[in-house]
């Protein structure tokens, strides 16, 4: 923010309403103004053209309309997925991806710049975390895809970098900002939440009345295992995350979706299968299966072919709906995290 201004893309219709009636202006002009930023997807002031001029001139002397600078952008070859790179006003980089899908198009996006989770496989956490996203700059990752491409986006996923329930308030405000029906209306069925697994975080998303998916990366099917990919789990052991899980299903009634990512001879054999449909069997939710993306810095490797359809097959033969995720966009560097440390390197 610059100065004093506030930042006037994260703020609420209602909150809008009354900054305005402070100003003495009419009480239409919010909605004018909110659906400028949020339906029309302006990157200015001065392009809300049904506004006096005297008032854009105001608007923009006390309030920031964050707009992020698109730094780069990748085309995948293989299957049109778009990567981003975009900049920040403080100068930080931040990754979003476009993928197309015959039911849609999705665009993933981050909730912070960085990550202090420590995943052993991610990109994004090697160098911590540097700070959270404002509800705007999450955003704008979505409104610039919409001004570069075109296209509609149906589907919202927050699994980029950065953990979403660590950067809480910023994230349910976002929520209902994407969703609402004077903006681009998204529909909440079709926004997911990934999460490593923040219990006080679940428990309280599920009192919210969202209803969003929730994604739980859960990468393997106890404790000990778990404990070497994910250092999360030191602080939030796997049956408080289930129960957490299971509050989740019952508040809000959406299935749950259980990330998996496969790490040849770490949590790939017909062992960890077995453990894994035993933790989740009567649950309500499905597994998607994530062959790793290799990423330079570690030295763990995408498990064979071979071994994620035999760790499939054996959760469907015990009653387990299961996907193998597409890998989307591996010629460009897809996997969290890669495109902005790749760029960070070549500035320093």
């Amino acid at each position: 923010m610059t100065g004093e201004k506030r930042d006037i893309k994260s703020m609420t219709l209602e909150e809008l309403e009354g900054q305005l009636a402070e100003k003495g202006c009419r009480a239409f002009r919010a909605g004018q103004i909110f659906q400028w930023i949020h339906e029309k997807l302006a990157g200015s002031f001065e392009e809300m053209t049904n506004l006096p001029k005297d008032l854009r001139e105001r608007l923009s002397q006390e309030y920031d309309l964050i707009t992020l600078k698109q730094e780069d952008v990748k085309v995948s070859g293989i299957d049109g997925t778009r990567k981003y790179l975009f900049g920040l006003p403080d100068g930080h980089v931040i990754e979003s991806v476009l993928m197309k899908y015959k039911h849609g198009n999705s665009v993933c996006i981050s909730s912070q710049v960085g990550c202090r989770m420590g995943c052993r496989f991610c990109a994004s956490t090697l160098d911590g975390l540097e700070r959270n996203l404002r509800p705007a700059e999450m955003l704008d990752q979505i409104y610039g895809i919409r001004r570069d491409t075109g296209e509609r986006v149906s589907h919202v996923v927050i699994m980029g970098s950065g953990e979403p329930l660590d950067n809480y308030d910023s994230l349910v405000r976002f929520i209902r900002l994407i969703s609402h029906e004077k903006g681009l209306n998204i529909s909440r069925r079709n926004i997911t939440v990934s999460t490593c697994g923040i219990v006080p975080g679940i428990e309280k998303l599920a009192e919210e009345g969202l209803g969003v998916t929730l994604a739980l990366s859960l990468h393997a099917p106890d404790d000990r295992v778990r404990r070497t990919l994910m250092p999360v789990a030191n602080r939030y052991p796997l049956e408080d995350v289930m129960r957490a899980c299971e509050t989740y299903f019952k508040k809000t009634g959406r299935r749950l979706t259980f990330e998996y990512s496969l790490v040849k001879g770490v949590n790939d054999n017909l062992a960890e299968a077995r453990a894994l449909a035993q933790l989740i069997k009567n649950r309500q939710g499905h597994v998607n299966l994530i062959p790793v993306n290799p990423i330079k810095e570690r030295d763990y490797v995408q498990s064979g072919r071979k071994a994620v359809e035999e760790f499939k097959l054996y959760l469907e033969k015990n009653g387990i709906n299961v996907t193998i995720r597409r890998e989307m966009g591996r010629d460009i560097n897809g996997a969290c995290g890669q495109l902005r440390r790749s760029f960070m390197e070549q500035k320093s």
